[in-house]
């Protein structure tokens, strides 16, 4: 016997907020799907993407891995061998190259848990033990559960993308302010990275038109 299919997040979303309706239509599918990297090298890279564009992140990223040719990504040996002046040279900031380090650091102590030991967690759970660690914040830890552990329910109401898209979505002059933004999201459990996702997708969609 086949197994019963998954209900479609964005339909459950749609169900639970019409609102979304018009998004979901325009821009299709979530693309959200599970990302194989370990956390160690998730949290580098949400470290990289934090208060800035995208191609800087990635630019920056890019400088990091030009370090050790042929290999796909430093790991925390390597990473904890550069000094504070080599990470610099790959544009991160001061505050970023010592989350950098730390992250290396915490990876060889064993305080960041492996991917299979992350998938043990729960969301509230793992949110408390990274973010006890230096240079971790709640959102660097809400992008590793949507993008790469694929965690279903994550609202990160601190993101400036996320709080626009509620704006436009509901065609308000201001954003909502974080705490108002978790209340209001409740609504859309248990399928607020698919609402995440989308409210993305509108914040991105109002750039273009202000472009």
């Amino acid at each position: 016997m086949m197994p019963p299919a998954r209900p479609d997040p964005a339909a459950t979303l749609c169900r639970l907020d019409p609102r979304f309706r018009p998004t979901v239509k325009a821009a299709g599918p979530c693309a959200l799907c599970p990302d194989p990297r370990e956390p160690y090298e998730a949290l580098v890279r949400a470290i990289a993407s934090q208060q800035v564009h995208g191609n800087a992140a990635r630019a920056m990223l890019g400088r990091l891995i030009a370090l050790f040719p042929g290999q796909p990504f430093p790991n925390p040996t390597q990473l904890r061998a550069l000094t504070s002046d080599q990470l610099r040279g790959c544009g991160f900031s001061a505050a970023k190259s010592t989350a950098i380090l730390g992250i290396a650091d915490a990876v060889l102590t064993h305080l960041i848990p492996t991917r299979a030991e992350a998938e043990a967690f729960d969301d509230a759970t793992l949110i408390a033990h990274l973010t006890s660690l230096r240079g971790i914040g709640r959102w660097t830890v809400e992008m590793l559960l949507i993008f790469t552990l694929h965690r279903p329910d994550v609202l990160p109401v601190d993101d400036f993308g996320i709080r626009e898209g509620y704006r436009r979505l509901v065609g308000e002059e201001t954003q909502p302010r974080p705490r108002q933004l978790a209340e209001i999201g409740q609504a859309w459990a248990p399928v607020r990275s698919t609402a995440s996702w989308y409210l993305w997708r509108i914040a991105d969609s109002g750039k273009q038109k202000s472009a």
